[in-house]
């Protein structure tokens, strides 16, 4: 447990088709040496109390890393809220923080923030970036899991339309938005390596 608040499950979604990617693993796709995912994990493993990796493929590769490794419990590449039931049902905790695999700069203030808007009653906890909601950057209580199950069992995948079911807040990350950052086509991550290099020359 960390900072007093009860117990939190990390859980990285790496369970996407990656398209703009060419049909990449976007997880295992390396950003100055090393998978994008080892940047996520790196971040969100200090926040945490357990962290578990959604995948649906290279399955052992991200077990390697050491931590448990979830795929979508109804089909593979259903989109994020799959990810998330499969993060839910393997969790040892109450909460379940979920960040992308492909949102390197992932912010160090991300579980107290959240969090603390779970703390004054919310059962779904979200980041806002100061113009618009960023889903699955987002605390939830496990015990949605079966209505979570059920959408899903409908047919539903928009992911703002089952928030909007439950107890949600929205917390703000403006002052965050590296956190953001999403890596979606090689363009992407060729200005993001340049970027960082050029910050560590300036660091050097």
């Amino acid at each position: 447990m960390k900072s007093g608040r009860q117990t939190i499950t990390g859980l990285v979604l790496a369970g996407g088709r990656a398209k703009r990617m060419g049909g990449m693993d976007k997880g295992l796709v390396e950003l100055c040496g090393r998978p994008m995912v080892a940047w996520v994990l790196d971040c969100l493993r200090e926040q945490v109390d357990e962290v578990v990796i959604n995948a649906n493929r290279n399955q052992d590769i991200y077990r390697a890393m050491g931590h448990q490794v979830v795929s979508d419990r109804c089909g593979d590449f259903q989109g994020p809220l799959a990810g998330m039931a499969s993060g839910m049902a393997a969790a040892a905790s109450q909460w379940l923080l979920t960040a992308p695999c492909d949102s390197p700069l992932l912010s160090p203030l991300l579980a107290e923030r959240l969090w603390q808007a779970c703390a004054g009653g919310a059962e779904i906890a979200v980041a806002h970036d100061g113009q618009r909601l960023q889903p699955v950057f987002a605390l939830l209580h496990c015990s949605l899991l079966g209505s979570l199950q059920a959408y899903l069992d409908a047919g539903g995948r928009k992911i703002d339309r089952w928030y909007a079911e439950h107890a949600m807040q929205t917390v703000d990350f403006s002052d965050c938005m590296d956190t953001f950052l999403n890596v979606n086509e090689p363009a992407d991550r060729e200005q993001l390596e340049d970027r960082l290099a050029q910050e560590a020359g300036g660091q050097a």
